[in-house]
This record gives C-alpha cells, structure tokens and sequence, in this order.
C-alpha cells in the first residue's frame, strides 16, 4: 500500500504494524496464549508471583484456580508497596507513573500503576495503531502534513514516582516526533489550571493548522466552542481547513455527534473510536463503516470474561476468549504487563463478532439503572438519545438519570439533560425518548408496558453549565473525568440536582 503524506518514517511504521494486527486477527487464541505465557514468565519473580505461585502455573486453569479475582480494592494493598518505593511488587521493577482517577461512581482516587511494558506496549501501541488502522482505511490521508491537537491532564510530582491523568503521563513520555507533530507546548499540556489552560491552548492552536484532534468529547467541545468564539469564525472548519480527523473514546460519542457535525461541517471530517482506560487499551475501531471496535490482542494483556447475568448473582466463574458466545454481555477481567492480576474494572462489552474479535461498549458495572427489573443500560440510554436528538434536530451537552420511587414498587426514570440546542417541544422529545427506549431494551418495555411498575419518564432541563461546574466543584476539570450517566445509587444525582437547583 502507498502513504502520500511526506513523512518517509511515519510511512514506514504504519505499513509494518497492519501485518502484525492481521495476524492476531487470524490467530486470535494463540497470541493470547502467548501474551498469557510471557506475563507468568516475567512475574513470577515478584512479590505477587511468589505469593500465588507462579512458578507452578503452567495453563490457564493452574492460574484460574491460584489466583483470585481482585477489585482495585483488593490490590491495593499491593499498589499501596509500590507507591512507597517497593521494586518487584505486581511487575518487575520499579513503579515511576500512577495514573490517577477518581472514576464516576466514587470520589475516593485510584492509583493504577503505569509500568515502562504497559506504557510503550499497550498505551503508545493503541495510539500509534489508530493512526496505522485509520491511514489503512483512507490511504490519501493529510494528516501528518500539520499537527495534532490533544487535550490531556496535569500531572503532581511526588516523592518517588509521578501521579496524574493517563493522557497526561501520555504526553510527558512521548517520543520527539510524536512532539514534532503535536500541539500544544508540552509546559501547557500539562498545567493544572483547566481554564488558564484552555486560554493558552486557543491561543496556540488557532494560529496552527490542526488536521486532527484526540481528547474526550465533552472537554474538546468546551475547546472548540472556545476557538470559534477567540476567532470570530463560524465554524471549526474555517478556522482549521484541513482537519480530518477526531479520535475519541472514553464515552459513547453518539449523543455528541450533532455537536461536532454542527462545530465541523466538512464531508471530510472522520471520526474514529478507541477503548482507552487508565488500566490498558483495549480496542480501536478498524473497519471504515462500522461502530463496533477490534480486540487489541497483543498490548501485553490477557483478557478473561464474566457472564453479566452471572456476576449480577454474584457468580465470578470466567472464561477466555476461547469460550466466547455471540451476542452475550461480558464483565471484563484483565492481567496486564503493569501488575494487575485477574482485574475487574468494571466495564461491560457486547461481542459482535468472534472472526476477528470485536466489540462494543455496553456500560459499566456501576452505571445502570434496575430499580424495578428494567436493566436499563448506557448504551440503551445513548442510543434512544440519539435518535430523538436526530429526529427534534436538537443537540444535548450532557445528561445523567436515575429512578425515583412513588411507592413501594413502582418508579419512574428522571433525567436532568443539558441541551446546546433545545427540542422545539420538550414533551414529543420525552415521549419520543421513551419509545426508543421500548424499542432498544426488551425489559424496560416490559416494565413500562400500561405503566405497570415504570410510569412514563420525566425530564428537568439543566442550566447551561451545569455538568461542567459539578466537575469544577469535585476537582474533576479536564483530563479524562467525565459525568456518570446512570446513577443506581441516586448520589451523585441528588447532588447535580440540588446544584440545578441553586442557580
């Protein structure tokens, strides 16, 4: 295959790494043998190999039965060794980097180790292979004939490693000529005051030609609304002409996608997914017209699966790939090249197809809404979004939802929605909303079905702004912190209510 973009070297590296992810792609079970075998090798030398008897495991069966499933919790103790200077712990050597998060559910931080194997083999490998996969399926690409923008976090040195937002630790680390093509100055990238922040970047990069931008949607939309208003420009397109390329991940970009449409008017504007997390990169979207996202399968982690109807009875049994059906929803479980041991972060995917492997993101196992046996989900929710906002020709920032009980049993669903633009008629939008959600998820039908135990939702407009200073207020500006969408618990809803409220 030909490359025109100019960069000789940059050429070269895409064309290698498309043979390598065939290959995994053809031979999916051996290569997560493999991964499976150099990680117990690698370890076993380690405080946590000695203690669970690495030096035994032979088979993933051996090491099913040797060591246990484990929240962050439940490694901390382990991570905790790390953070005081302790070599060897989960992986060899010594721990430099934590990402550091503080998740949506739980205001309590975590620490999750960024090994030198996890930072260049999973986390640098997912970035470069997105750019390799998106110069496959559009060939006469531009991109690397101007610059890349990339909205990250701020970083704190503390004595004896550095903690901070992943993409943060991203761009600290990067190789000169990832620097020659980004923007903005590393000094800003990394400043801790999001709005001086932003300041400086708008300044920076409306001057710049910007073909392609990588960061989470809400905080890149907060961005472009700022450099449109800095220009005087009526949209992105006329301040950066030769844009093409958004990379994105961490939230559903459906509810946003009229926003950047609105912000981009451009035929040739490209938008491509990846399934990035503190704890590893786990998928990139490969194929030109199709959502669902490939499998990485050799980023140096070894991946195992809880039926979610299983874990929701409190059943932890796993399977490998190997052992995979179609269509059934997964609790992830990963080991990884930084130390973390038969993990469960939380996140919940849909296989879509088994040759190769490939993916969607159904939701997190925090982020639902059963009050009465609906098991409502966030992909129901973004995807009934969508197509009310496409079909009222309206435009939403953000939303968060829960359930609200009039008697014993009975309930109805509440959302506080942030529109950009509002439907001409909030009540056809809501009954519209509602009957996506009857289409999408089987038991919320059922539920609602004569307004038997689910009355009919209700929706409170938020304040503009409201998302965005309920992060403000929790020290969750910028990075990769974003708004829970479904909220079980209620918590985190009553406390974005009652600043709806204030205003």
């Amino acid at each position: 295959m030909n490359f025109p973009f100019k960069n000789s070297f940059l050429s070269w590296l895409m064309r290698q790494r498309i043979h390598q992810i065939d290959f995994f792609r053809n031979h999916p079970i051996k290569v997560q043998k493999e991964v499976f075998d150099n990680l117990i090798t690698k370890a076993k030398g380690t405080s946590f190999g000695i203690d669970h008897n690495f030096k035994n495991i032979k088979s993933y069966y051996e090491f099913k039965n040797q060591v246990p499933l484990r929240s962050y919790e439940e490694l901390y103790p382990y991570i905790d060794r790390q953070k005081k200077g302790e070599k060897n712990v989960l992986w060899p050597g010594k721990v430099q980097c934590f990402a550091k998060s503080s998740g949506t559910t739980n205001d309590r931080s975590k620490y999750i180790p960024i090994s030198e194997e996890s930072l260049k083999e999973c986390h640098y490998k997912g970035g470069k292979d997105m750019l390799s996969l998106y110069c496959t399926n559009f060939p006469d690409t531009n991109i690397f004939n101007g610059k890349g923008l990339m909205l990250g976090g701020s970083l704190n040195n503390v004595s004896g490693f550095i903690e901070g937002d992943l993409s943060a630790i991203l761009i600290k680390n990067f190789p000169f000529w990832v620097n020659m093509h980004r923007s903005p100055d590393l000094e800003t990238s990394l400043l801790k005051e999001w709005n001086r922040k932003l300041d400086l970047i708008t300044n920076q990069a409306i001057k710049q030609n910007i073909t392609n931008i990588t960061g989470v949607c809400s905080w890149v939309l907060v961005l472009l609304h700022k450099i449109i208003e800095k220009s005087g420009a009526n949209n992105i397109t006329e301040v950066w002409p030769n844009l093409e390329l958004y990379m994105h991940g961490g939230v559903n970009f459906g509810p946003y996608k009229n926003q950047f449409s609105h912000m981009i008017p451009s035929s040739d504007m490209n938008y491509l997914e990846g399934y990035n997390a503190s704890e590893g990169f786990f998928g990139i979207q490969d194929q030109k017209n199709e959502k669902d996202l490939l499998l990485m399968l050799d980023y140096g982690i070894f991946y195992e699966f809880i039926s979610l109807s299983n874990f929701n009875k409190g059943e932890r049994n796993t399977v490998s790939l190997r052992d995979i059906e179609l269509g059934e929803i997964y609790v992830i479980v990963i080991s990884t090249n930084a130390g973390l041991w038969r993990y469960i972060i939380g996140d919940t995917i849909r296989f879509t197809c088994l040759n190769p492997f490939r993916i969607k993101i159904v939701g997190r196992t925090q982020s639902y809404i059963n009050a009465v046996g609906e098991e409502l989900m966030v992909e129901n929710t973004d995807q009934a979004l969508r197509l009310a906002s496409e079909k009222h020709q309206c435009m939403i920032s953000d939303y968060i939802v829960s359930a609200v009980f009039v008697e014993r049993a009975v309930a109805y669903h509440k959302w506080i929605i942030e529109f950009s633009k509002k439907p001409d008629s909030l009540e056809d939008f809501k009954l519209d909303l509602d009957t996506n959600l009857k289409l999408l998820n089987s038991d919320y039908e059922s539920k609602r079905n004569n307004n038997f135990v689910l009355l009919p939702p209700e929706i409170v407009e938020a304040k503009s702004g409201l998302f965005y200073d309920w992060l403000e207020k929790n020290n969750r500006l910028g990075g990769q912190y974003k708004v829970p969408r479904l909220d079980n618990s209620t918590e985190i809803f009553k406390e974005i209510s009652e600043l709806n409220t204030t205003y």
